[in-house]
Order: C-alpha cells, then sequence, then structure tokens
C-alpha cells in the first residue's frame, strides 16, 4: 500500500524527478569541490531563474529590505541558490557529511551544556531554520557519537519524495515526517531523554504572529512547546558556510530557558535573525515565509522575469 501510495504522480513528476535523480548521480560521481561547484551553479543559473526562484527571493528581499540597492538583492538572491545547490547534493550525501564534519569544532556554550544533559539523561531539542546547511550541526553531533533524531517536510512530488525521505533516515534517528503524527512521535522519541532537531521558520497560518525581520511572520512553537513539556535543554544551533563553501562552522548556541512558548519562540526568532543579519545569502529567502498572497502580488506586480536577469 505504501509503495503505491509513493508511485502516485503526474507523468511530469515523475519525468523530473528522474532528471533530478540522473544529474544527482552524476554529481555524486565527483570529487567534493567540483561537485559542489557544479550543484551551485546549476540551481543559481538555470533552477532557479527557472522555477522562479530567484523571482521570489528578490520579492522578499524587496519587502524586507526596501532600500537595499537591487544589484546587492541580485547577488544576495544568486549567492542563496549558489548554497542550496551545494546544500542539496551534500544532504544526499549524508554519510560523507558526516566524515567531513568529524574533526569539525563545534562552537559555542551550547555545546557543554548538551553533554551535560545528556551525562543526565535530560533530552535535549535542537531549533535552526532554513540556513546555511541545517543538516551540518546534526552530522557534527552524530559524528561524535550523539543519536539526533528530527523531522522533515515531504516534498510536493511523490516520486522525489521517496528517496528524499530515505536519504533523510540514513544519518541518524528516529526521522519523523512533518505533520501532527510526525510531531506527536518526535515528542515521544524526546520524552524518553532522546535528542531531536526541528526547523522552525517555515510560514503557518496557525502559528503565533512574529516578527520575523521587521515583518509578521505567523509561527508555530512547537519546539518550545515540546521542550516545556518534556523538561529538554532548548539549544538553536547553525550550520554557518564558510568562504570556502565546503566547510563550516557549527555553532551551538546558549541555551533558551523555558518559560512559555511564545516567549521561547521570539528568543529563538532573534538567534536566526542575527544569523541572517551575518550571512544574508545563506538564508532561503525562497521560502513564502511571511504572507504568501502578498509575495505572490509583489512577483506579479512587480518583479518581471526579464528585471532579474
Amino acid at each position: 500500500m505504501a509503495e503505491t501510495q509513493k508511485l502516485q504522480g503526474s507523468k511530469v513528476q515523475k519525468v523530473n524527478d528522474l532528471l533530478l535523480r540522473a544529474f544527482i548521480s552524476v554529481a555524486l560521481t565527483l570529487p567534493l569541490g567540483m561537485r559542489l561547484w557544479l550543484m551551485g551553479m546549476f540551481l543559481r543559473r538555470v533552477v532557479s531563474p527557472l522555477a522562479g526562484y530567484r523571482s521570489r527571493a528578490i520579492a522578499n528581499l524587496d519587502y524586507i529590505y526596501p532600500d537595499l540597492e537591487i544589484s546587492k538583492k541580485r547577488q544576495i538572491a544568486d549567492g542563496v541558490a549558489d548554497n542550496a545547490g551545494r546544500t542539496i547534493i551534500e544532504n544526499y550525501d549524508v554519510l560523507g557529511l558526516k566524515e567531513r564534519m568529524r574533526d569539525t569544532e563545534l562552537q559555542g556554550n551550547g555545546f557543554e551544556a548538551v553533554k551535560k544533559a545528556h551525562g543526565s539523561g535530560q533530552p535535549v531539542m535542537f531549533v535552526t531554520g532554513h540556513f546555511g546547511n541545517f543538516e551540518a550541526p546534526r552530522a557534527a553531533l552524530v559524528a561524535k557519537g550523539f543519536k539526533v533524531g528530527g523531522l522533515y517536510r515531504p516534498m510536493s512530488n511523490p516520486f522525489f519524495n521517496a528517496h528524499y525521505a530515505k536519504n533523510m533516515h540514513s544519518l541518524s534517528g528516529p526521522v519523523f515526517e512533518q505533520g501532527r503524527r510526525g510531531t506527536m512521535g518526535l515528542f515521544r522519541h524526546i520524552k524518553k531523554g532522546g535528542m531531536g532537531v526541528l526547523l522552525f521558520d517555515i510560514y503557518d497560518s496557525s502559528g503565533a504572529v512574529i516578527d520575523f525581520l521587521g515583518q509578521p511572520a505567523p509561527t508555530m512553537t512547537s519546539a518550545a512547546d515540546i521542550a516545556l513539556k518534556t523538561g529538554a535543554l532548548l539549544v538553536p544551533f547553525f550550520g554557518v558556510r564558510k568562504m570556502d563553501g565546503r566547510s563550516f562552522d557549527i555553532i551551538l548556541e546558549d541555551p533558551i530557558p523555558h518559560s512559555d512558548g511564545l516567549t521561547m519562540t521570539k528568543d529563538m526568532t532573534k538567534r536566526l535573525e542575527v544569523q541572517v543579519a551575518t550571512n544574508p545569502d545563506q538564508w532561503f529567502w525562497i521560502h513564502r515565509r511571511w504572507k504568501p498572497s502578498r509575495q505572490r502580488a509583489m512577483a506579479e506586480a512587480k518583479i518581471a522575469p526579464s528585471e532579474h536577469l
């Protein structure tokens, strides 16, 4: 039954999946540096303009930084696509990523707090955003002997999602599909003393309205709620890509004090804002993080594709 569900999709989705699988397979045969450059270039020059990601990123930048020069917005949007391409291929070789992270220093006071919690049996809830490579910190922790589960957001293409989900499980588990059932699975895992990670910077109309980069962005407080209900340490972490395009600064920040779900989610949002301000081209501006209808209207009314070629 599960296999039948995986195969339900359009012919276009199937063709797109086959093409993407072929491209990824070829890329994975290349040396690391060439592989990362190729995927970054492919996303930047081909996928991003054709799929509208570049226009969407610039629309978001217009919304948040209206006074920023258009040349700088284009530069950031291209950097976003390049980082996304590198991240995709890195996360399709998560075991290789783990090996690359094995000797990487874990920076920040959060790591000592995590080790102490782990030693005492206290659960740990990590939070991060779609920034840099969000799997790099998890890979670094797994390389050092920790088991870190999490949630993943299923892809809209069911053919692509079938192997994407399998890949997500290969690094460390348990990994759950985003949604009510998955959140409950992660909750039970954390409650038993486990470690897990959740990406919180996703638009959700039912979430709490919290300002992100100066504009209201509905945000779920799930990570904070889980931490409060389980007594878990709540630790923001980030994988910041370095200038060489292949290595990372892995930062585990000070744990967020327990208070209430809204206050704690505002705190993690501010931590992400600092990272975005420092490296704006590493946050995924292609997301519809604010009001989707507003972003579409802006893209259609102000961002004609020819303006940003």
